[in-house]
Order: C-alpha cells, then structure tokens, then sequence
C-alpha cells in the first residue's frame, strides 16, 4: 500500500472538505504517521473515513474530527493540555505537536501501554499519560489551557470547565445517538463562559468506572 498517497487523499477528500483549512493543522498530518497508531491488521484502514475498534473496545475518532477538534481548540505552543481518553494515542500525538505538554488519561491500563509505544515509536516525548476516571480531570495538573474529550457524554462535565485556566478551551461531545455536537467552551473569566457549535457527530461513550487504583508514566 502507498501510505504517503493514502494519506494525501485523507486530506484533499476527507479533511479539507470538513473546514479544516488551517495549513499548520494540515501540514501536521503528514508528519504523525496515523498508520503507526493502528494494528498491523489495520494499517490498511488507517486513512479510511470511519471509527476504527480498539483491542479494548473503544475506538479510534475518524480523521476529520482528530483535525476539526485540533484545529478548533487553537491549540498554541505555550499551551498545557488536558486530553481525556488517550486512545491509540494518535490524538495525543497530534496536540502534543502543537503544545507545550499533554496530559492524558485512559481507564484502561493496558491501552495506555499500546498508546505509550505508539508514541514512543512517533518520538513524541511531551506527553504524561495516566490511568483514571478522566470524567474528573486531572486536578492536581489544573489549570489547562486546553481540555479535549475523546469520546461523548451526555452533558459537559462541570469538573472539566472548573479545571480551564482563563482564556481555555474545551472540546466535548455532547448529547444522545444519533445526533450529537461538539461544543468548544471557553472559559472567559472566572465566573463565565463562553459555547458554541462546532459540528454534529456520533460518538462512542466515554469510558467510565467510579473507582481504580491509578498508576501513572511520563516520557
């Protein structure tokens, strides 16, 4: 397979379509090599225009929502991140190019192993991830200039606004299947915020549990 001409086409017909136009965001999804961030029986798979399952049963976003929220967020090189659900680690990867650090946090201990690699595989070496309920944040680490949430929830979790520096940002799914919407929330002073609209979609739920024994890794 032509990764380099599969990866061409994900952005001409998938992502640029979508309204993500900023050239930096665009530029940036040729440098992380998505394939990296998949099994090897799905690296033909990685450019497609669908969720793809993880082994343990979450999924990996679709391109063009990995770069609509990247680009949305406004994510700037000073900034701290806060990223909820590490995933594959490939939307990790890609907001720890753009920022200062990212903290992120799985439920799933062994997930984090297969996100540590794939990272690690990508030299990517700003990023803490962590195991836990991410739903709560990460309050030792707060303020965030940037919160994204990589999987939906029926309402914007008051524990991740709290957690926003002035001026941040948050990104979450919210809603009920079919139709959901990715908000951005900023958060304008202490007291208030600020939403808006970003796109419809259709999530996955994030994974929850109410009580694990955290454990935690930097490199």
């Amino acid at each position: 397979m032509n990764f380099e001409q599969a990866r061409f086409n994900m952005v001409e017909q998938q992502i640029r379509p979508w309204d993500v136009l900023d050239t930096s965001i665009l530029d940036l999804l040729f440098h992380v090599k998505r394939e990296d961030f998949v099994g090897t029986d799905k690296r033909a798979l990685a450019f497609a225009d669908t969720q793809l399952p993880l082994d343990n049963g979450s999924t990996m976003l679709e391109p063009k929502v990995e770069a609509r929220l990247v680009q949305d967020l406004q994510v700037k090189a000073s900034d701290k991140v806060l990223e909820i659900g590490t995933g594959s680690g490939y939307l990790t990867a890609l907001l720890a190019a753009v920022s200062q650090h990212v903290y992120s946090i799985d439920i799933d201990a062994q997930q984090l192993q297969h996100a540590a690699a794939n990272l690690k595989t990508a030299g990517i070496k700003n990023v803490t991830l962590s195991q836990g309920n991410g739903i709560e944040g990460l309050a030792a680490q707060a303020p965030f200039d940037v919160i994204c949430v990589g999987g939906s929830v029926p309402v914007v979790p008051e524990a991740l606004k709290a957690q926003l520096a002035v001026g941040g940002r948050l990104a979450v799914i919210v809603g009920d299947a079919p139709v959901m919407v990715a908000k951005i929330i900023t958060r304008v002073s202490e007291t208030a915020y600020q939403e808006s609209v970003s796109f419809d979609t259709n999530l996955p739920r994030l994974q929850q549990l109410d009580a694990i024994e955290p454990s935690r890794f930097s490199f």
